[in-house]
């Protein structure tokens, strides 16, 4: 049985688990398409990828496509283990008497 302090806090936000989830269904995906999923500002966005990229959860990677700038962000193993692992505790939490 897990408690809620074993809770990442940094995936369980809002915006990020928005985020992971979205990452962990498509492997990758590009800014505009987060954006545009979650209904968020560039700005919001921006901020709240930093922390999962300083966190080692996602890589972010900017080129250019036909000379227009494409961000294209990516879940790390990291990334993908601790969501699993968040998945895994908010379960037992849920399935717990």
């Amino acid at each position: 049985m897990s408690d809620v302090n074993e809770i990442n806090d940094l995936i369980h936000a809002k915006v990020r688990l928005g985020i992971m989830s979205l990452l962990m269904t498509y492997e990758e995906c590009d800014f505009s398409l987060l954006k545009k999923s979650l209904a968020i500002t560039d700005g919001n966005l921006g901020s709240h990828l930093k922390k999962l990229e300083d966190a080692n959860y996602v890589t972010i990677n900017k080129k250019f496509v036909s000379n227009k700038p494409k961000t294209i962000i990516k879940i790390s193993k990291t990334g993908a283990d601790a969501y699993k692992e968040y998945i895994k505790i908010i379960e037992s939490i849920i399935n717990s008497d």
